[in-house]
C-alpha cells in the first residue's frame, strides 16, 4: 500500500523486502508439486512515518490456512492475562464480547468464569476481547473503529499484541507474513486507539512469543500513565521502533538467519544426520523457504493437527506428519519451529530429549560459525 493502513498517511516507507515468497496461510498437499505462481506473493513491511505503525506493504496471497491445535502456552498465557485483568479491576460489567483470531484459540470460557454472560450479537459489551486479532484487518483504521463501538459506555478492550520492540530487538523476521497486516508498538497502538476516542489505562507484557502487551482501553484516559505503561514506552523509545534505521535490522536478520539455518543443514546433510522440524507454523514458510529447504535437509516436519498432516510446507518438498512417524524414525535433531512450545514438547516427547533445537528467531541466538549451539 501506499498510505498507511492505520492513519491513512502516505508517509510510509519500506523497512524489509523479502522478495517473492510462499503464502504463509496455504499448506498444499504433499503431492502436488511447488510452482512457480506458489512462490510468486510479494513479502514486505513498510512502517510508517506519521503514526509508527509497522505493517504488511501488500498482500496478493488467498488465506487457506488449515486449523492447528492450540498450544498449552497460548492457554496458559491466556489464562495469567486474564488474572491481571480481574487483579487491576479491569474485568467491569457484566457482559463480554469476542474479536477472534482466525488462527483459533478464545478468551471466552476464562471470562464466564468470572460470571460473566457473551452479549448478544452486535450488541456492545462491557469487556471487549481482542488477542491477536486485529492485525489481521487490512483496514486498520476500520478495525479499530469498529472494535471501539463495540465497547460499552464504562467498558474495557482488553487487547493483546505481539510486541514490535520484540520483534526487532529479537531479531524475529519471521513474524513478518501474509494475513498479518499489523506489527504493533504500545506507541503506535496509543494513537491509533485515541483516533477511536480509547485511551490506554494499563499495559503489561508477557513473556509469550519473547515479548507480547496486553493492553487495556477505555473512554476516559488516565490523568499519569502507569510505571509499566511507561516502562514499555521508554524501552520502545531505546529499541527505536517508529525509526526507520532502526526496523531495518529485520532485513539483516532475515539475511543473516536464513543463510546459517542453510549452512547448519547442510553441514549436519554430510554428517548424515537426519533432521526432523516439529510445528507447521506459518511463521517458518518464509525462513524454510528463503534458506532453500527441501527435504535432503529437513526429512518432514510434525505437526499435531491433522488438518495440516499430509500437506507440505509452502514452496517446499517437505511433507508434514504426525508426531508418530517422526518418534519411529528416531531424528538425530528436531528444529522446533516455536521455541514457546518447548516445556510441552519436552514433557509429551521425552524420547526426543537433548535432540530439541529451538528456532527462537533471536539475533543473538545465530552465533558467525553456525546456526545453533554446541550440541549441533
Amino acid at each position: 500500500m501506499s498510505t498507511c493502513r492505520g492513519c491513512g498517511s502516505p508517509d510510509v516507507e519500506r523497512v524489509v523486502d523479502l522478495g517473492p515468497m510462499p503464502a504463509a496461510d496455504c499448506f498444499p498437499a504433499v503431492d502436488t508439486p511447488v510452482t512457480a505462481d506458489e512462490t510468486a506473493h510479494p513479502l514486505a513491511m513498510n512502517l510508517c512515518r506519521d503514526c509508527g505503525l509497522a505493517q504488511l506493504a501488500e498482500d496478493d496471497s488467498v488465506p487457506d490456512e488449515p486449523r492447528g491445535v492450540e498450544p498449552q502456552a497460548l492457554r496458559d498465557q491466556a489464562a495469567a492475562a486474564v488474572r491481571a485483568a480481574a487483579s487491576e479491576g479491569l474485568l467491569v460489567g457484566r457482559t463480554v464480547a469476542e474479536f477472534g483470531s482466525p488462527h483459533g484459540g478464545t478468551w471466552l470460557p476464562l471470562l464466564t468464569e468470572h460470571g460473566f454472560r457473551v452479549a448478544a450479537a452486535g450488541a456492545a459489551a462491557s469487556v471487549v476481547l481482542d488477542s491477536f486479532g486485529i492485525m489481521h484487518a487490512p483496514d486498520q483504521r476500520a478495525a479499530f473503529r469498529e472494535r471501539a463501538s463495540a465497547v460499552a459506555p464504562g467498558g474495557v478492550l482488553l487487547l493483546q499484541f505481539h510486541s514490535l520492540a520484540t520483534i526487532v530487538s529479537g531479531g524475529q523476521w519471521t513474524a513478518l507474513r501474509h494475513g498479518h497486516y499489523a506489527y504493533y508498538s504500545l506507541t503506535a497502538l496509543r494513537a491509533l486507539l485515541a483516533e477511536v476516542g480509547l485511551y490506554v489505562v494499563y499495559a503489561r507484557e508477557f513473556e509469550l512469543y519473547g515479548g507480547t502487551v496486553l493492553v487495556a482501553a477505555r473512554r476516559t484516559p488516565r490523568a499519569v500513565p502507569a510505571a509499566e505503561t511507561r516502562n514499555i514506552l521508554e524501552k520502545e523509545t531505546a529499541i527505536g521502533v517508529t525509526d526507520v534505521s532502526s526496523v531495518r535490522r529485520l532485513q539483516r536478520a532475515a539475511d543473516t538467519q536464513s543463510r546459517a539455518l542453510r549452512a547448519w543443514l547442510e553441514s549436519s546433510a554430510r554428517r548424515r544426520r537426519r533432521i526432523f522440524a516439529y510445528g507447521a507454523a506459518s511463521r517458518a514458510v518464509a525462513l524454510f523457504a528463503r534458506a532453500g529447504l527441501n527435504r535432503r535437509l529437513v526429512t518432514a516436519v510434525a505437526d499435531a493437527s491433522p488438518a495440516k498432516q499430509g500437506r507440505r510446507m509452502p514452496g517446499t518438498d517437505v511433507p508434514i506428519v504426525a508426531p508418530e512417524v517422526m518418534l519411529t524414525a528416531e531424528p538425530d535433531r528436531v528444529l522446533l519451529t516455536l521455541p514457546d512450545l518447548l516445556p510441552e514438547v519436552r514433557e509429551r516427547y521425552r524420547e526426543l530429549e537433548g535432540r530439541w533445537v529451538p528456532l527462537d528467531g533471536y539475533a543473538q541466538a545465530y552465533q558467525q560459525e553456525g546456526f545453533i549451539n554446541a550440541r549441533a
